[in-house]
């Protein structure tokens, strides 16, 4: 196994320095070499392995920074985009300018060669299928960042991209063809064994439905999304317990090498003792300020269990911090950690004489003794946390999820509204199935009507709720034209809640009691819906041109 991760690992190298310009026209005998390399289906293979690489892990999480559902505690340089305050030369829009192109390179040189190789044809089309999906993936990352962008088919002989800019239209009509072909190749069946996490069909029509949604082609996510629902293969996962069953996909229960999870299109798998991270111990580390907070605004957006916001719910009664988690939709607790449930944060904000089992979480703790988990806002995250990792460092083997079945369905429910047909019917096949895994109310179009709420409003909330965590919201954010989101202070708990206030008398607070946990942010909608253009590339290339305002 080691030896088949180094040989892949040479190859991605391979990929990446290879150029179209021949050296005398001899072929090297001691390397990887397009006259040598592309002969056979292991060769194929290992290319296409070599490919996955470049598709997003822990970082899909990690963009979560820049939206509102949570908040590092310390500054970070993708908390630095949420907030406004930055400039083009912040080294992270660099890094995934390249890292984006770099898997469009590697994709556009295995398209070029994989016709070489004696395959079986239809094998090698759905190898070649594989790849149309990743490279699609990274443009549709270079789309989300910077709207117009290089449109790269064939592999460039320099590293970096040196080509005018391409409208953002076009980039997407390329990114739709490319995913409809791909699905023409690819298996319907879900992936095991040997060929676990690989794409398939589903993940090419369910990653063309995400595509065509972020750009208002309402009726081809429609379309594409359905065409997932009616494979057939793809059902929610659930682990036996509605108090669990959404908290459960996140752990080792929902990994896709237990063959039981059904719902995850798109991951990152992760293996024992050879491919890790750290997120789990990030989200409750025992003995630092943890890295996930969880925000008042993401606590606030969760219904109450009679399906009605916080706002006009006669269910809502806030006076002890205990009450925030009572009567609510039962994701809250199943994303954000309420009190008795179990954590793996050690000594929590109780005196330490107090506290007789350090494995329950009950009180929130705001200053650091290194004996326990410290929140800036007041919350602690439980989704992603896998109890038996969150003691070790860099250990965890949770798989990253990266699109699952529930998002086509919430793309299928919102690509119907938006064109004006969305029926009960609708919402009964997408919204609800979601609701019903965990218990909680229907949404009714009628009742919603009753109680002046806005559609729109209410299965937007409906998506924030269920991908809470997941990379998805500063995207949704920005296309849903709500950056004035993202100018807010971020705020917390309202420390007049806590059992022992006096915990909390250091941190800023509003005029209500709520923790002000990061202030300062910015939003200017003539230029933050875009990124700038990295000034490592203008300087290289300064035909790229800039985004406006930047």
């Amino acid at each position: 196994m080691k030896k088949r991760i180094l040989y892949s690992l040479v190859l991605s190298a391979f990929l990446l320095g290879s150029c179209d310009d021949d050296f005398l026209e001899r072929a090297p005998l001691d390397e990887i070499s397009n006259e040598t390399f592309w002969e056979d289906e292991d060769q194929l293979v290992l290319a296409v392995n070599a490919l996955y690489a470049n598709v997003k892990a822990k970082n899909t999480v990690d963009m979560e920074n820049m939206g509102d559902n949570t908040l590092w505690p310390s500054s970070t340089q993708y908390q630095l985009i949420g907030s406004g305050n930055f400039g083009n030369d912040l080294s992270t829009l660099n890094t995934e300018w390249t890292t984006q192109y770099r898997g469009v390179r590697q994709a556009n040189a295995f398209l070029e060669n994989y016709q070489k190789a004696d395959v079986d044809p239809a094998r090698r089309e759905a190898l070649a299928a594989e790849v149309r999906v990743i490279r699609a993936l990274m443009y549709s990352y270079l789309t989300s960042f910077w709207g117009d962008v290089p449109l790269v088919k064939n592999t460039l002989s320099i590293d970096e991209v040196y080509v005018p800019r391409n409208p953002k239209e076009e980039v997407v009509n390329f990114i739709l063809q490319d995913l409809e072909e791909a699905a023409q190749h690819l298996p319907a069946e879900i992936p095991t064994g040997a060929n676990l996490g690989r794409m398939s069909k589903g993940a090419a029509l369910a990653l063309k439905a995400r595509v065509a949604l972020y750009n208002g082609r309402w009726d081809v996510a429609e379309k594409a999304a359905k065409e997932v629902m009616d494979l057939g293969v793809y059902q929610l996962f659930t682990s036996g317990d509605p108090s669990r069953n959404y908290y459960d996909l996140f752990t080792y229960k929902g990994k896709l090498s237990r063959n039981n999870n059904r719902e995850t299109i798109i991951a990152r798998p992760h293996l024992e003792d050879l491919v890790l991270h750290n997120l789990s111990r990030e989200i409750q580390v025992p003995d630092q300020v943890v890295r996930w907070n969880p925000t008042k605004s993401l606590v606030d957006d969760y219904l109450m269990e009679d399906g009605l916001p916080i706002e006009i719910s006669p269910l809502y009664s806030v006076q002890t911090y205990e009450d925030v988690f009572k009567n609510r939709d039962p994701r809250m607790t199943q994303t954000i950690l309420e009190p008795g449930a179990a954590w793996g944060g050690r000594y929590d904000g109780r005196p330490i004489a107090e506290n007789e089992n350090p494995d329950i979480f009950m009180v929130p703790k705001f200053s650091s003794d290194r004996r326990g988990a410290v929140t800036i806002t007041g919350y602690y995250f439980t989704k992603y946390a896998e109890l038996s990792t969150v003691g070790l460092v860099g250990r965890d083997a949770n798989d990253i999820h990266l699109l699952r079945y529930a998002e086509v369905l919430l793309t299928y429910a919102e690509a119907r509204l938006e064109q004006g047909k969305l029926t009960q019917e609708d919402i009964d096949m997408t919204i609800n199935l979601l609701r019903d895994r965990v218990g909680m109310k229907h949404m009714n179009l009628a009742e919603l009507a009753e109680n002046g709420l806005d559609v729109r409003e209410e299965i937007r909330r409906e998506r924030r709720i269920e991908l809470a965590l997941e990379g998805q919201r500063y995207f949704d954010i920005l296309r849903w034209k709500q950056g004035e989101l993202l100018a807010q202070d971020v705020k917390g708990t309202n420390v007049n809640w806590l059992s022992n206030p006096a915990s909390a008398a250091n941190l800023r607070k509003d005029e209500n009691g709520f923790i002000v946990a990061y202030t300062g942010r910015s939003f200017d909608p003539s230029r933050n819906y875009l990124w700038p253009i990295p000034l490592s590339q203008l300087e290289r290339f300064p035909d790229l041109g800039q985004n406006p305002g930047w």
